[in-house]
């Protein structure tokens, strides 16, 4: 065994036994927590509804512990079991070019991936979320969504694809530097076109009719420094009981999105209370940040992978018999979880930071009290559960716990 698959491999256990081993800490604590409302939540959510939440919470953190399972064996196939090699040869004997022969291997590589992915993704949807209350989409949407993102992934995908590895091929040894600046200017243009050219083809989106809650909204806007193109509502209601709120888009194209799930459960000033937490983010920089990071570690992985694809350790130690630039991209994405995996829970602390920032930015420009509210009526609704496992919530959570949020925006409500 090389030393490349044993450190692979010592990687790939460490991270899945800490999954595994985080997973169950969070069920056996939210389950030994469910006969009993938390303090600060007993005159606001029912003991029904909290039970309700941690055996949701159970159920998807008992299916996950399966999945997670099964996509650890799909990989080891994939990587030692001749799955790659069989894939790569098959396509090669096709006859193409080099680039051409990458993208197919990848787009195929990624259709097999998602036809394996099916059976959970159906029985997430249809049995965990149906069972729940929360399922809304049909076959049928489910079909029509399936074949709309297929198409759409490969009309920009496969292009964008070539692109890249043609950048691998022919741009000497900084390639790395300009497929960084090439993937830096696409994800920028995505960001910019996603909100009227992308989101559409999924969903419908409706400006917010005029009223209460568009004029609170507009003084919200107005007061806060904050331009957009406008505020609407989409129908969320088509797949998923679930709510949220969130911005998309970039520089002037930027649209404020309220699910309809989300406006029939709060009241006009709470609806202000979350949109000022979402003003927050954008008033601290918190996408910024988040691009600058995310574009920093790109550029460090493309870096990374040209020393890699360099070597012959590196394709022969992930179970590769063939060294090409597309399997050297492919391996790249495959086996780099295992060995950042120890890196979420810096993510996720950061993320809870931001949180807090923008908590504290609604509760200086809307209401901590109605925030409170919303965010109860969002927990409820949601079946979120109020007793996360502390140490699993730090690796894993983008939000701070229930109630450590609450007790912030409480202190902050004192404040203003």
């Amino acid at each position: 065994m090389q030393t490349f698959t044993l450190l692979f491999l010592i990687a790939l256990l460490l991270s899945t036994s800490v999954q595994l081993w985080l997973s169950f800490r969070q069920m056996r604590h939210v389950a030994q927590n469910r006969s009993a409302v938390p303090e600060a939540f007993t005159d606001k959510i029912s003991l029904e509804e909290h039970q309700k939440a941690a055996a949701y919470t159970v159920t998807k953190g008992r299916f996950g512990t399966i999945e997670m399972m099964i996509g650890t064996i799909v990989l080891l196939f994939w990587l030692f079991g001749g799955g790659l090699n069989w894939l790569d040869q098959k396509v090669i004997a096709l006859g193409y070019g080099s680039i051409v022969t990458g993208v197919i291997v990848i787009l195929v590589f990624s259709l097999i991936s998602s036809i394996i992915d099916l059976p959970a993704s159906l029985y997430k949807t249809f049995v965990i979320e149906e069972k729940f209350g929360f399922n809304k989409l049909t076959l049928k949407t489910l079909f029509i969504d399936t074949i709309k993102s297929t198409l759409l992934g490969v009309a920009i995908g496969a292009p964008f694809l070539a692109l890249i590895l043609w950048l691998m091929s022919s741009a000497g040894s900084l390639w790395w530097l300009y497929a960084w600046t090439a993937l830096s200017s696409f994800s920028l243009l995505m960001m910019w076109a996603y909100p009227k050219f992308i989101a559409p083809i999924f969903n419908k989106f409706s400006p917010l009719e005029e009223g209460e809650t568009l004029t609170i909204i507009k003084s919200l806007l107005t007061r806060s420094g904050f331009s957009s193109d406008g505020v609407f509502v989409m129908d969320g209601s088509r797949r998923s009981s679930h709510g949220n709120a969130y911005f998309t888009g970039f520089g002037k194209n930027k649209r404020i999105v309220f699910f309809d799930t989300l406006l029939k459960h709060l009241t006009p000033k709470q609806i202000e209370a979350v949109l000022a937490h979402e003003l927050g983010h954008f008033k601290h920089k918190h996408v910024i940040k988040g691009l600058i990071v995310s574009l920093t570690t790109t550029l460090i992985g493309f870096a990374i992978l040209a020393w890699l694809m360099q070597t012959s350790w590196f394709y022969s130690g992930l179970g590769v018999d063939n060294p090409s630039i597309y399997n050297a991209l492919l391996l790249f994405m495959l086996a780099a979880p295992a060995f950042t995996f120890l890196l979420g829970p810096i993510m996720s602390w950061w993320s809870r930071k931001h949180e807090f920032e923008a908590d504290s930015f609604a509760a200086k420009q809307s209401s901590a009290t109605e925030l409170i509210s919303a965010l109860v009526s969002l927990y409820k609704e949601n079946a979120s559960t109020l007793t996360p496992d502390p140490l699993y919530s730090s690796f894993y959570d983008s939000h701070p716990p229930a109630s450590i949020r609450i007790a912030h925006l409480q202190k902050e409500g004192e404040k203003s």
